[in-house]
């Protein structure tokens, strides 16, 4: 680095990126010409649907939509959202007042705390987590009190068991059911705790709902939203990454309290232009025929989650099957408890790469996140190098 160019203390502040040093690690491997079989990064492995490229390419070819996207995105993308919101969990959203696109969920979340959080505030941020819960907190001068999420309480945050001065500090809370890196889900009655206690604590509820449609029991996974009194309090996060395997498409949208929308508008329209409108118009066609791909997707994750869990449990894991996203977590094997060390061994003896549990958050120790985006061919072909090495 230049002399005379010294980071921010905010940027020093930051950890490295965990899902960029696992891409760095997979890429030494692959120089080295090991055949890497890759259970990191939660990216589906299936391609964009057909009916979703042949919606850009005709979108791409209108001229109208070259130009910038209006600061509140597309109206029939947000009408859209708000139509296809209202068939999936039965609750309205104004599509002019409480709908945004974004340029995928992860810009949304990471810029909310800006919008809410001066320096010395504090978000409440479950551990394990989405890495950009923390980062997002710390980039608006904020900081992390940290909820672990313990299997004993099915990964789920003690509401009651926050101390009162941090509850008194907090200006947010995140939750994100079905969980990244857990794959728990969250019931109605823990909504209905959430949405008292933070009206209570006048705390604003930033939900991640990215993985709402990665799912395999019979009951589809909620909206806090669907809560009574809900709305005033949250602004809940949605992506199309998972729900219609677009993950570099970038677009998501953020539904909810009008004001934590317009708010969270007034930050963006400073820091970015939107979604580019040919990828908005195009997302609305993939949201109406969303509900008939994730039918099939979830098959797809289902048999391969079955494959590994029960292959993992042979292998001495603790694995259980989990109830939703596409992540598989589970405790190591008895007697081994340093993730990090365990995922380094088991890239360069197996050329297998894992999420270290303790990459999401010191509650993630002990644990390792295999995600489920490699084919039953590989996974079989894993969980055989595995056994070579135990």
């Amino acid at each position: 680095m230049s002399f005379f160019l010294e980071e921010s203390a905010r940027l020093k502040s930051l950890p490295p990126y965990l899902f960029l040093e696992i891409d760095r690690a997979k890429r030494r491997a692959v120089d080295k010409g090991v055949k890497v079989i890759d259970f990191g990064v939660g990216d589906p492995d299936g391609p964009t649907p057909d009916f979703v490229l042949r919606a850009m390419s005709r979108f791409m070819k209108e001229g109208k939509n070259h130009h910038y996207p209006l600061d509140r995105g597309n109206a029939p993308f947000r009408e859209t959202i708000a139509h296809w919101f209202s068939r999936r969990f039965g609750a309205a959203v104004d599509p002019d007042q409480e709908v945004l696109p974004l340029i995928g969920s992860k810009e949304g979340i990471a810029h909310l705390p800006l919008a809410f959080i001066n320096p010395g505030d504090t978000a409440l941020v479950p551990d394990p987590c989405y890495p950009p819960y923390k980062s997002g907190t710390l980039f608006a001068g904020g900081k992390p009190y940290l909820l672990p999420l313990r299997e004993s309480h099915g990964f789920l945050p003690d509401l009651e068991g926050i101390p009162r001065e941090a509850a008194r500090k907090a200006k947010m809370i995140f939750v994100n059911y079905p969980n990244n890196p857990t794959g728990a889900v969250a019931s109605r009655s823990f909504y209905g705790k959430l949405v008292s206690w933070a009206r209570r604590h006048r705390i604003l509820i930033a939900a991640d709902l990215a993985y709402s449609e990665v799912y395999f029991g019979k009951e589809k996974p909620l909206s806090v939203l669907q809560i009574p009194g809900a709305k005033e309090i949250t602004i809940e996060f949605h992506s199309l990454s998972k729900t219609c395997s677009m993950t570099g498409w970038r677009v998501g949208f953020a539904v909810g309290c009008k004001e934590a929308i317009n708010a969270l508008l007034r930050v963006k329209s400073n820091m970015d232009s939107g979604v580019f409108t040919a990828i908005q118009l195009t997302a609305a066609e993939a949201l109406k025929n969303s509900f008939r791909f994730s039918e099939k997707t979830n098959r797809v994750y289902r048999k391969r989650r079955d494959l590994l869990a029960a292959g993992l449990k042979e292998l001495g894991f603790p694995a259980k099957p989990n109830p939703a996203t596409f992540y598989l977590f589970t405790r190591l094997p008895h007697g081994q408890e340093d993730s990090a060390l365990f995922c380094k061994d088991l890239l360069e003896k197996a050329g297998v790469v894992a999420t270290p549990g303790v990459g999401f958050g010191a509650s993630g120790e002990g644990y390792v996140r295999f995600a489920l985006t490699v084919p039953e061919p590989g996974i079989r072909e894993a969980l055989s190098r595995m056994r070579k090495i135990r």
